[in-house]
């Protein structure tokens, strides 16, 4: 696919995508026509005309389910009730039956096409193709058959076809389709890209980092596939029982037809309409529509926003939390420290950074990142080490010429142990909120690098927004107790939990769900994988690991934690409007009922009730659309 087909506007709906509507209002008009004639035989064919044009889509609907999923539904409780009116010669009064019913039905298709817009959308932007650079030619290939270590040619106003890094060029990229932020952000050598973002007007050439199936986009549209068939457990409880509900109507309606004349001698016909009016206003419509186009609404908010969710079901329990447990690293901070100091013991310093900085070369660790990027800006040549071992939650150990490096955590290390000096600079380091990597040479101590990871902008305002809703936010962090200590501080956290091991942080979800209720856990890496499946609700960063993210429920795609302050916003509004929906469209229910069999409700009434509900309902679950 070409760039200039790539950036073309997405098409707007095209007249027969709506033909739901037309032949509702088609319907209406006939109705009209009908009632124009007058008694006149023409005044039948414009009904029974209307009765077709008009019921078309809700016939069909309620016949395929009767005879290929053998269920009743609401819609064959209409067609009953239509068609019996016009028996007993109410042609008029099926007629708007029919149409209103119609439109009812024909504007909650519309409004969940709309609230699934920013998801559907989504899919669309997935490039299809893109320009592969092969000794300096470049060919036109296709974005599946791209490989990690591919180059790729990306033109201005062409959209990214890969997860990438720019390897050479400068431009400012869109990646409001990702995270829902409008300003283009700008793009250097060893920056970033994702696929399906759009380039601004420079040229890129991009070294592709993930196979097409693995990149952030296709998680996205994953995730949307999900979100979009995924049922709450209220949705299907009232899909379980629509079934039942409408052979019960049908048994009810046939006995107000036959009870009445047969024991109480009543006119047959004022008894057959009562019973068609009694069709209409228990059919349970409303209560249907009271969920879903709300929850579609509220999913579709946050992915505007770039809040993802995997399904309905993260978002309508995420209301229920009572404490919130974060990770720190990447997390509660930036994931990207820095170095700020460099403690060394017995000289030396450059070759223990040296032996420090080639060991860690090869770790995607932030510490290790920031370690090794700050030697090689200081000009000092890395050591590679003959061999290397991990050491889980402590650090990793490498064989040298010149004997072991053991470079990690202060407890590995066994900093008390340390010459005094060497301890309050540790010490001094903590109170600040400093991560501090120790490392031993032969099991002597060598060298302390101190680094710094910034606290995100915006977490003093999520742990104060969480309180305001009643959550507690709790850090669980592998870092030492004066660091978290420090973070905690900083961000208006009171309780955390500090020095856990991976293992330790699903002991400690265990805990809080014991003690507390539902939890939250949110984190980014490999590391909190484990506790995000242990918790009710995982969220993961969307700068996290591909496992953070995969184990998730809930995906922030800027890894802005005020977007989690929106979620818990739309899940608590939702929870909200389902309860006045259900509540709203059970009382309409129970009035009308009792309005008709108090001889005071007309069939046009009931109609103009039951679905004036329906609709009602339908554009208070819309309200969502709006954060």
């Amino acid at each position: 696919m070409s760039s200039t087909v790539l950036n073309q506007p997405l098409r707007q709906p095209r007249l027969l995508e709506h033909r739901e509507l037309l032949f509702a209002l088609a319907g209406g008009v006939f109705f009209l026509a009908g009632l124009a004639a007058g008694s006149s035989a023409l005044a039948i064919f414009f009904y029974l005309l209307s009765y077709g044009v008009g019921g078309f889509y809700k016939a069909r609907e309620g016949l395929t389910d009767l005879i290929h999923d053998r269920s009743l539904n609401v819609e064959i409780l209409m067609i009953l009730a239509a068609l019996g009116a016009a028996s007993i010669g109410f042609w008029s009064e099926g007629a708007i039956l029919i149409f209103i019913f119609a439109m009812s039905g024909a504007l909650e298709t519309y409004t969940l096409q709309k609230s699934e817009k920013d998801l559907s959308e989504l899919v669309k932007l997935a490039p299809e193709q893109a320009v592969l650079v092969t000794n300096g030619t470049t060919v036109t290939v296709a974005v599946d058959s791209l490989r990690p270590g591919d180059v790729v040619l990306v033109r201005n106003g062409e959209r990214i076809p890969a997860d990438g890094i720019v390897r050479r060029g400068a431009s400012a990229v869109d990646e409001s389709a990702i995270t829902g932020e409008p300003v283009p952000v700008e793009k250097l050598d060893g920056s970033d890209v994702f696929n399906g973002t759009m380039n601004g007007s420079g040229t890129l050439e991009v070294e592709v980092t993930r196979e097409n199936k693995d990149s952030l986009f296709q998680k996205m549209i994953a995730l949307v596939d999900e979100a979009k068939t995924s049922r709450p457990k209220a949705q299907r409880f009232i899909e379980r029982i629509e079934g039942p509900y409408v052979i019960t109507v049908l048994i009810a309606t046939a006995l107000l037809i036959v009870l009445p004349p047969l024991v109480w001698q009543a006119p047959f016909e004022a008894t057959f309409y009562r019973a068609m009016v009694m069709l209409v206003v228990a059919s349970p419509c409303a209560v249907v529509a009271s969920i879903m186009p709300a929850l579609l609404s509220a999913i579709s908010t946050g992915a505007r926003f770039g809040l993802l969710t995997k399904g309905g079901i993260p978002l309508e329990q995420l209301v229920k939390t009572n404490v919130i447990a974060v990770d720190k690293t990447g997390t509660l901070t930036k994931g990207s420290p820095r170095v700020t100091g460099v403690y060394a013991l017995n000289g030396a310093e450059e070759e223990a950074l040296a032996a420090v900085a080639g060991t860690e070369a090869e770790s995607s660790h932030p510490l290790a990142r920031a370690v090794t990027s700050y030697v090689k800006r200081s000009g000092i040549p890395l050591r590679s080490p003959i061999t290397t071992q991990s050491h889980t939650g402590k650090g990793i150990e490498a064989a040298f010429e010149d004997g072991v490096w053991k470079i990690g955590n202060e407890t590995w290390a066994q900093a008390d142990s340390w010459p005094d000096e060497a301890r309050r600079q540790h010490r001094a380091w903590m109170s600040t909120g400093h991560t501090v990597i120790f490392a031993l040479q032969n099991n002597t101590p060598r060298l302390m690098i101190a680094l710094k990871d910034e606290v995100r902008p915006e977490a003093a305002a999520f742990v104060k927004e969480m309180t305001k809703y009643g959550i507690e936010t709790v850090m669980i962090t592998g870092d030492n107790e004066e660091t978290a200590k420090a973070i905690a501080s900083e961000t208006g956290i009171r309780s955390w939990v500090s020095r856990c091991m991976p293992e330790q942080k699903v002991t400690e979800i265990e805990r809080l769900r014991r003690e507390k209720g539902a939890v939250v856990m949110i984190g980014d890496g490999v590391n909190d994988a484990p506790a995000m499946a242990k918790a009710d609700i995982g969220i993961a960063m969307g700068s996290g690991t591909d496992v953070a993210v995969d184990t998730a429920d809930m995906v922030l795609m800027k890894s802005d934690l005020s977007k989690i302050m929106l979620a818990v916003r739309l899940s608590s509004r939702l929870r909200r409007i389902v309860i006045q929906n259900l509540v709203f469209s059970s009382a309409v229910i129970l009035f009308l009922l009792t309005a008709n069999f108090a001889q005071s409700l007309t069939l046009p009434l009931g109609v103009i009730g039951h679905e004036g509900s329906t609709i009602l309902v339908i554009l208070n679950g819309l309200r969502l659309l709006r954060p």
